[in-house]
């Protein structure tokens, strides 16, 4: 495979190795899953936390065609990219799975906390470890569903006269569930992949670690097939995109600035801070604070019951399957603001910056395409990527393999860069870069492992 150039706009450059090993060679799926707990334990809780609600993970789906290995997992919360490459040292080592040949992504959910880097390694390690041992002959499924929990959060508010992160119903947003799914020859099911652009921020305002709506409808899935079977969320082009209802969040932000305007603060344009200005003993902000728990299991059960329709409408299983897996990097110019420090309704300023690496990945099994960045796009570039690749279903996951957003910030369409909102402000990406880089970087990676 040789690196493109995209001429002034970005450099493709294919990471050393990247190839596609499989050749094309069609054989026999096999596949394993597991999961492990990786919840803080009470003496690892940040300073500001108020202790548990719910238990995170880490899961896994491995498979083979008897020539490749490859898979899917992610974290509740945010993966850890020290940890990652550990991982992938060490499984290369023990079990021959190539460096980046699992794609690793994170819910993203904001209130998970985490373990030390190395128990976190030792878990991931142990856990694909065992998916590694349970594989066996299985088969695949894949389908697209449908959920309206989303919306974009952008909006301008011609009563307020400015621009904040509200609910636009008439914005831009992809509803698209994509579901992949494992079963043994005989019907028992493995597995789940899923994908939805959200964000998970449902119980940010509660300062306890839980998995918000994507553990919880991990959960919820996996309590209809099975102790064994592992469902896992994957984060879709969530950059721009928030949760449909979120009044709690909005009206515990308003009580939380009003706490600080009284000590004579004003944060009313920037992300009040975790652990502080909410007194728990009100009877209105533990209301609010039930509300958003409710809200998160509300979330997950829907997600959840329409990850099970489509797996139950699946009508075409493939169990002699191509796999390919590769990656590379683009490089966008980039950009640095000279006077931040709110968080919407302000023009820009900016001086240039060094340009910006983002890692893009594909695992391909069979004909479907599951792509991954590295770093926090917004919705219509996962949306132009799927719409052009030739492949009916096409799967975005995004802050993979431990990334997260990167020294970019988020990754705004090029239509987006008009608002004045806090994702776009804040981006290290100049308009009309990146959108292309990603697309055209992972449609040349497809191209790649179908030729």
């Amino acid at each position: 495979m040789k690196a493109k150039s995209l001429i002034v706009i970005c450099l493709a450059l294919l990471f050393t190795g990247s190839a596609f090993a499989g050749n094309h060679v069609r054989g026999q799926l096999k596949v394993g899953a597991a999961k492990v707990d990786v919840t803080p334990g009470p003496d690892q809780l940040g300073r500001n936390s108020y202790g548990i609600l719910d238990h995170t993970h880490f899961r896994v789906i491995l498979f083979s065609n008897g020539t490749t290995i490859a898979g899917l997992a992610n974290v509740d919360g945010n993966a850890n990219q020290r940890c990652v490459d550990a991982v992938n040292e060490r499984i290369e080592k023990d079990f021959g799975i190539p460096q980046g040949n699992i794609i690793y992504n994170g819910t993203h959910c904001h209130s998970t906390g985490t373990v030390p880097a190395d128990e976190l390694t030792e878990r991931m390690y142990q856990a694909i470890k065992q998916a590694y041992e349970n594989m066996a002959p299985a088969k695949v499924g894949v389908g697209n569903g449908v959920c309206y929990l989303n919306v974009k959060r952008d909006l301008f508010d011609p009563e307020r006269g400015t621009w904040w992160e509200g609910p636009d119903y008439d914005g831009k947003s992809d509803k698209t569930v994509g579901v992949l799914y494992f079963e043994t020859l005989d019907g028992k099911p493995i597995a789940t992949y899923y994908n939805y652009a959200m964000h998970a921020v449902i119980t940010g305002q509660l300062d306890m670690i839980t998995g918000d709506f994507p553990g919880k409808s991990e959960e919820y899935i996996e309590s209809r097939y099975g102790d064994d079977f592992v469902a896992i969320f994957s984060s879709g082009a969530a950059g721009d995109q928030n949760p449909l209802y979120f009044q709690q969040t909005f009206d515990l932000r308003d009580i939380r600035i009003a706490e600080y305007a009284k000590r004579g603060e004003d944060i009313s344009n920037r992300m009040p801070p975790g652990g502080q200005g909410l007194d728990r003993n009100d009877p209105e902000v533990h209301r609010l604070m039930e509300e958003q728990k409710k809200m998160a299991e509300s979330y997950g059960q829907i997600l959840g019951e329409e990850v099970k329709y489509v797996i139950m409408m699946m009508r075409r299983f493939e169990t002699d399957v191509t796999l390919e897996a590769a990656r590379t990097h683009v490089t966008c110019p980039g950009r640095r603001q000279t006077n931040g420090g709110g968080r919407a309704g302000y023009a820009g300023e900016y001086e240039d910056a060094d340009d910006i690496s983002l890692e893009l990945g594909l695992v391909m099994l069979d004909d479907i395409p599951v792509c991954a960045i590295s770093g926090e796009p917004y919705n219509q570039i996962a949306v132009e990527l799927k719409s052009k690749s030739p492949y009916n279903f096409t799967i975005v996951t995004t802050v993979t393999d431990g990334h997260n957003k990167g020294r970019g910030g988020y990754i705004p369409d090029d239509e987006s860069y008009g608002a004045q909102v806090f994702e776009v402000l804040s981006s290290g990406y100049k308009q009309g870069y990146a959108q292309k880089a990603i697309v055209d970087g992972l449609l040349d990676l497809i191209h790649d492992a179908t030729h």
